[in-house]
């Protein structure tokens, strides 16, 4: 494949291994000014040692940003909105992460006159997909280097034999090293590979870092009320706080009551299955209390035609397709839906549970309890007109019989 003819890249840059090797294999394969993008979605590291690496490496215009209130906002929160979750158990958390990369990517390669991005996913991920799909879609003539699709340093051992062949800095920390691909940000830490590519082998209990594990969890639940205003939680336990603040405070709770692990096989959009390790608890008691609130003030028809295009809105965003026209559509739909989605919701966590315990609306709620009561109604509800609906929805399937064998 031709090399592009690029003069200035924006990199995608955490200041590792990876990385590191990135920038300077940029600059020496393309004869190109490279300029790093560290983006800080709430992954919990220290992000100022990958701009004292950057500037150790001869780089110019280097970009830290703040973006965990961008990324809950305008992210994690509307895709709660919808109840997702891919193949009945995964809660996106790296997945919604890359569209948010790579328009933020698309912009600094706007303000710093480049003429090309690039990324340090492999050629075997999703985020491969993701990152340039979103790139793609927001800037159709974006060009997009993709090294570990081009170069030959398929190992860490190659990439440390390149890093001291061209002076790359690399920090050896004495303490062992973990021996699974990690990706986190503030809804999620996933674990990768190591042990954990035998689909039979159990996940280690010090491979787990932001729970403890359920049978470690506390014998006192502890009890929590959301409040929330149009589909979004908006305070805990009466304490107003912003988006992220509030995906915070969730994953110190539920971390603390063993709250948010998983452990699936899920199937990749390139093609393959893949075994990997989640800790989502703040996402896991958003979506448990985000259906109670919903169960309380969304219309039935609603409710179930939500349900029918979650997996559909799931795969989109999985598969890298935020910044496509059928997303955006279904985000609308979902978004009016959340227009009466209003009260509170009080949850007990409990040794790696969420149990919904009470939900109430005081403007919004469709819940009637002169007519679910079990006692006298009052004529609320005539009982014998149930005969009538069940003759007229049983007709097709009586006149359907005489064909059965």
């Amino acid at each position: 494949m031709a090399k592009l003819n690029v003069k200035k890249v924006v990199l995608a840059y955490s200041g590792g291994l990876d990385t590191s090797v990135i920038l300077k294999w940029l600059e020496d394969e393309y004869d190109c000014e490279v300029v790093t993008f560290t983006a800080d979605i709430g992954q919990g590291e220290e992000l100022e040692p990958a701009r004292a690496k950057a500037q150790q490496m001869g780089v110019k215009e280097i970009y830290i940003d703040d973006l965990t209130e961008e990324f809950v906002a305008d992210f994690v929160y509307p895709m709660f909105r919808a109840n997702t979750i891919y193949e009945g158990e995964y809660l996106l958390g790296t997945s919604i992460a890359r569209p948010l990369i790579a328009k933020r990517l698309v912009e600094i390669a706007r303000e710093t006159g480049a003429d090309a991005i690039s990324h340090g996913a492999t050629g075997k991920g999703n985020d491969q997909v993701r990152f340039e799909l979103g790139a793609y879609a927001l800037e159709p003539g974006i060009k997009v280097i993709a090294p570990w699709r081009e170069w030959d340093l398929t190992s860490r051992e190659t990439l440390l034999a390149y890093a001291e062949q061209h002076g790359i800095p690399i920090e050896y920390k004495s303490a062992k090293r973990s021996p699974y691909s990690m990706d986190a940000n503030l809804l999620h830490i996933s674990y990768e590979g190591g042990i954990l590519e035998d689909p039979w082998a159990t996940a280690e209990e010090d491979m787990w870092r932001w729970t403890v594990s359920p049978e470690a969890a506390p014998d006192r639940a502890t009890v929590i009320e959301l409040t929330y205003e149009r589909g979004d939680i908006v305070a805990v336990d009466g304490q107003r706080l912003s988006p992220a603040a509030v995906l915070r405070r969730l994953n110190e709770l539920g971390g603390a009551n063993g709250v948010g692990r998983l452990d699936i096989v899920e199937n990749r959009y390139v093609g393959m299955k893949s075994r990997g390790c989640y800790e989502t608890p703040g996402g896991t008691i958003m979506l448990r209390a985000h259906r109670a609130i919903e169960s309380l003030t969304l219309d039935r028809e609603v409710a179930h035609l939500k349900d029918e295009l979650m997996p559909r809105y799931a795969s989109l965003v999985y598969n890298g397709y935020w910044w496509s026209p059928e997303r955006r559509m279904l985000q609308a739909m979902i978004d009016q839906s959340q227009e009466h989605v209003n009260g509170k919701v009080r949850v007990r966590l409990y040794k790696g549970n969420v149990i919904v315990e009470g939900r109430e609306s005081a403007t919004d709620s469709l819940f009637n309890a002169s007519l679910a009561t079990f006692e006298d109604d009052a004529g609320a509800y005539d009982q014998a007109d149930a005969e009538g609906f069940i003759k007229l929805n049983a007709l097709r399937l009586r006149v359907g019989s005489h064909r059965q064998s």
